[in-house]
């Protein structure tokens, strides 16, 4: 099959963020794009402003009859769709061409120089400051998160050089074709996936073979690479790091130079990490540090990444991502660095019944941190729920003295209640819908 001889590509699951990605470069390049999914979101709205027709019901006789010419049609489906869903199988059982978004994304990093972000955590926010740092030399990038300087989680360049965030769930990075990569993390996760963490290792280790040029690995990673670190012996090293203005400034040793006084503006040690994984792919690529300073100085974040929805003296509202123990230790670790004196209230929505089941203790020793918790029942995702599993069973765990389990209608109430200066919301469920709502509210509460 040859991309440029497809004139139809329909999605199933168009409203996934790596989806809409493929979705929005395909259209770019003049394809007719259209799909299916399970609901609407800002996503899928913004997908339509566009000209992409989507419907919201399983239905066969909802797809545009143009996608049933097969010769001319492709369709890209989502692993986190149901094995019954009807569209999905009338496609595979017809002998229509059908691909999982990992595929497509490896034909397209075959064709290109591909530079690739890989990780448990990090590989977001790093994907997306890279692409930024290769913006001016017309990088595309596919990213897992709305980068705020764009507005997408597309950043459209030209076909020779790609940026693209190497997704461990289900496998999926091994379809890609890195030229250079980089590793940020390999915690225990997806096991429900890979039932061990040592299965999740030996799938990062046939990743890194498939690198052709070089690995670049936060030290400490059991896998050889160029490494990088803060504060510590190694290739690429963040050093003399301070706060000016609310910003980071620090200065890099990279295997052959030096540059001092990089500013970034995202909180928390684990983004200078980041910034730092992002600087010695594009170092290595061959962009300049000059260009490299000036682009991290520019780069406003990623939305859901420690994302600022209410800053005021008298109130802050943080919306972030975050839904493994490592991430919320991030997290409130950062909240910590910034607001050192202030009491902290963390709002959470575990994600998956197999990663609150196996990874429990962790969570509670994590949102313990807090000096107050509000938690909300498990998002079940693409997983049906499991017995004695349950936000109570982690919230009996949970040693903080000032602890609650409460519906998603209670939020706005019991967040007024608490009287905490600072607030953050957690996890990778649908309390992303509801922050907006939460930061109108406040506003008026506060008067802001």
């Amino acid at each position: 099959m040859n991309l440029k001889d497809i004139h139809i590509i329909y999605f199933i699951g168009i409203g996934g963020i790596g989806m809409s990605a493929l979705a929005r470069y395909f259209h770019a390049n003049g394809k007719q794009v259209t799909g299916y999914d399970k609901t609407p979101s800002p996503i899928t709205e913004n997908l339509q402003t566009l000209g992409i027709e989507i419907h919201f019901e399983d239905d066969i006789n909802l797809i545009p009859k143009e996608v049933f010419v097969k010769e001319n049609s492709l369709v890209v489906y989502t692993p986190a769709i149901p094995k019954t869903h009807t569209e999905f199988n009338y496609f595979k059982d017809n002998g229509f061409e059908v691909l999982k978004r990992a595929e497509i994304l490896g034909r397209i990093t075959n064709d290109t120089y591909c530079l690739a972000v890989a990780g448990t955590h990090g590989k977001t926010t790093t994907s997306s400051i890279l692409g930024h740092i290769m913006q001016p030399i017309e990088a595309t990038a596919f990213l897992g998160g709305i980068a705020e300087n764009y507005s997408s989680n597309l950043i459209l360049g030209k076909d020779k050089i790609s940026v693209v965030e190497a997704d461990e769930f289900d496998r999926s990075f091994l379809h890609l074709s890195p030229n250079i990569a980089c590793i940020t993390s390999m915690d225990a996760d997806h096991l429900d996936i890979y039932g061990e963490h040592q299965a999740l290792l030996d799938s990062f280790k046939a990743f890194s073979n498939k690198v052709s040029d070089q690995l670049i690995v936060a030290k400490g990673l059991p896998i050889e690479g160029l490494t990088y670190a803060i504060e510590e012996d190694a290739d690429y090293v963040a050093s003399n790091l301070r706060i000016v203005n609310g910003v980071y400034v620090f200065d890099v040793k990279t295997p052959k130079n030096n540059i001092n006084d990089v500013e970034f503006s995202l909180p928390g040690r684990h983004n200078i990490m980041n910034a730092l994984a992002a600087l010695a792919l594009a170092d290595v690529y061959g962009v300049s540090l000059d260009k490299i300073k000036e682009q991290l100085a520019s780069f406003s974040g990623v939305q859901r990444r420690f994302a600022y929805k209410v800053r005021s003296e008298s109130l802050v509202l943080i919306d972030d991502y975050a839904h493994h123990p490592t991430e919320i230790n991030a997290v409130e670790s950062a909240v910590r660095e910034m607001y050192p004196s202030e009491e902290v209230l963390v709002v959470f929505q575990p994600h998956l019944f197999t990663r609150t089941r196996d990874f429990v203790d962790d969570f509670a020793l994590s949102l313990s941190k807090f000096d107050q918790v509000m938690l909300l029942d498990i998002y079940p995702a693409r997983e049906l729920p499991i017995e004695g599993v349950t936000s109570k069973w982690l919230l009996d765990k949970i040693t903080a003295e000032k602890k609650q389990l409460l519906s998603k209608e209670e939020v706005v109430k019991q967040i007024k209640l608490a009287n905490a200066k600072v607030i953050v919301m957690l996890g990778a469920g649908d309390i992303g819908l509801m922050v907006n709502e939460v930061k109108d509210e406040l506003i008026k509460e506060y008067n802001l």
